[in-house]
């Protein structure tokens, strides 16, 4: 029984130091020589923090592209999603709402037009970003509201769309924003 016991309680010991302290110490080293070592890429706005490229942002306002809903509250601590499933009452409820919201917000589109990432949270309720359909399909009502011509704000768009190596394109919701901002 000794000679199980010993040599399992040494690996539990070398375990904790080696995951608890040497790993841990490990990922810290290679993060700080990351880009902005570690700490994530923040976007600023007259020269004051506005938030971080990698965590959505609630905008609500006409005069904004809208990001995906958030289930956290765009909370970054308290990173969730609902955990309620496709047939759920309570969730088929919410989402009914929000597209009759974001109908009412762009009138002339249609319930079958409105892109399901823009009324259903991401898995982790922050998801910063929106494909390049979802931006467009908010374009007439920004456009109406700051009077920019809707070309004007279709070239935005396009010249916000990141394509990564893998997986679909899409553009960054706060960092359009901010370009927006900037327009005339």
């Amino acid at each position: 029984m000794k000679q199980h016991i010993l040599p399992a309680v040494r690996l539990t010991i070398f375990c904790i130091f080696f995951f608890c302290g040497a790993y841990c110490l490990l990922i810290l080293g290679v993060a700080r020589l990351a880009p902005n070592h570690g700490k994530g890429k923040t976007l600023s706005a007259n020269g004051r923090v506005v938030g971080f490229a990698l965590v959505g942002q609630k905008f609500d306002q006409d005069k904004y592209f809208w990001n995906r809903p958030s289930a956290a509250g765009y909370n970054a601590a308290g990173s969730a999603g609902s955990n309620k499933g496709p047939s759920n009452p309570d969730y088929l409820k919410q989402v009914g709402e929000r597209v009759d919201s974001f109908l009412v917000h762009n009138p002339g589109v249609r319930k079958n037009q409105v892109p399901a990432e823009l009324v259903t949270a991401s898995g982790s309720g922050l998801d910063p970003d929106l494909s390049p359909e979802a931006a467009n399909i908010q374009i007439k009502r920004i456009s109406s509201v700051r009077t920019i011509d809707e070309s004007k704000l279709k070239s935005l768009v396009e010249s916000m769309i990141q394509t990564p190596t893998l997986g679909r394109p899409y553009v960054n919701v706060l960092e359009l924003n901010l370009r927006l901002d900037q327009l005339k």
